[in-house]
């Protein structure tokens, strides 16, 4: 929802609504807390359109998910290439420490 409130914030609920393929009467009411549809789709529609994380180690955008996914998870043991990614990601300036997604 963060990521939703910013992009409003810099725009308008209207040009949200519209860059999601969503109503505007229903992303007013996910940031309300009321909306009565599937907010797992939604909010999987925010990161696909706003949510991104430029990665300094892969030097690529992912989705703030995989950010969290890959930060999170415990020391990989089977590859080297995990090793590096995992390391990368704990010294990572995206590294909240929190466990949580990051709202970049």
């Amino acid at each position: 929802m963060a990521l939703l409130r910013d992009r409003v914030t810099a725009s308008s609920i209207t040009a949200a609504a519209r860059a999601l393929d969503y109503s505007r009467p229903a992303v007013s009411m996910a940031l309300a807390g009321r909306y009565e549809g599937r907010l797992d789709r939604l909010a999987q529609r925010v990161m696909e359109r706003f949510g991104g994380v430029e990665c300094p180690h892969l030097g690529v955008t992912i989705t703030a998910q995989d950010c969290a996914s890959n930060r999170n998870r415990p020391l990989p043991t089977g590859s080297t290439q995990s090793f590096r990614l995992w390391q990368a990601c704990q010294r990572c300036p995206h590294n909240t420490d929190s466990g949580e997604t990051p709202s970049c």
